[in-house]
C-alpha cells in the first residue's frame, strides 16, 4: 500500500495560543459518541470558541481571517491529557495537516505523526516572529521543510529551524507513517512468517 511521501507541508497557518491545551479542549468529549471519525473536524475547539465568544471575543479558529489554514501554530505541551485518538484525528479533519509548538505530549504526538501529521518542535522566539508575521498577512505561506529541518514564509525573509525525532521523520518521508498500513502491506511476508512456525503453522 503506496502512501504519500510527506517531505514538505505548506499552507496557512493559524496561532491558538496557551499551554498545555489538552484533548479535552481539542475535542470536548461529548462529541466521542461517533462511530468513526467522520465529521469531528467540525466540533475541534467547540467549548474554547464558546468560551471566547460568551467573553466577546472571536476564538481564531472563527475568525475569517485565518479560513483555510492548514497549519497550527500553538505553545508547550500541546496535546496533553488523555490518550484519545479523537483529538488528532478531529484537526486532521478540520483540515490541519501540521503542527508547529514549542513542545508536545508524547502520546499526541505519536498519534498524530501516524495520521501523517508532522508535529515539529520550535523555540518560543521563532514562534512569536512567525505568529507576528501571519498576524500582519494571514494569507502568507509557510512550509515546513522536514528534509532541512526548516520552517520558511513566502516573500518574507524568514527562516526557523525546527526539531523532529528520526523515527516519526523517516517513516513520513518514506511514505510508511501508517503502521497499519505498514503491516497490511506486508501481509504476505507475515503469513510466510506463521507458516515457517510450527507451532502457528496450519496443516
Amino acid at each position: 500500500m503506496s502512501l504519500e511521501k510527506i517531505t514538505q507541508v505548506t499552507g496557512r497557518g493559524v496561532f491558538v495560543p496557551g499551554d498545555d491545551i489538552d484533548t479535552d479542549r481539542i475535542i470536548p468529549a461529548r462529541f466521542m459518541k461517533c462511530v468513526t471519525f467522520d465529521g469531528l473536524g467540525e466540533f475541534a475547539f467547540a467549548d474554547a470558541k464558546l468560551a471566547e465568544k460568551a467573553a466577546g471575543r472571536l476564538h481564531a479558529l472563527d475568525d475569517s481571517r485565518f479560513d483555510g489554514a492548514t497549519i497550527l501554530i500553538s505553545g508547550s505541551n500541546f496535546g496533553c491529557g488523555s490518550s484519545r485518538e479523537h483529538a488528532p484525528q478531529a484537526l486532521y479533519r478540520y483540515g490541519f495537516r501540521a503542527i508547529i509548538a514549542e513542545s508536545f505530549a508524547e502520546i499526541f504526538f505519536g498519534n498524530s505523526t501516524t495520521l501523517g501529521i508532522p508535529c515539529v518542535k520550535m523555540s518560543k522566539e521563532d514562534i512569536a516572529d512567525l505568529v507576528a508575521l501571519i498576524e500582519k498577512t494571514p494569507s502568507i505561506q509557510v512550509t515546513l521543510d522536514l528534509t532541512e529541518s526548516k520552517v520558511t514564509t513566502d516573500d518574507v525573509d524568514f527562516s526557523a529551524e525546527f526539531s523532529l525525532p528520526g523515527h516519526a521523520r523517516e517513516p513520513l518521508m518514506n511514505g510508511r507513517w501508517d503502521s497499519i498500513a505498514d503491516l497490511v502491506d506486508g501481509l504476505e511476508d507475515v503469513k510466510a512468517r506463521v507458516a515457517a512456525i510450527p507451532y502457528l503453522a496450519t496443516k
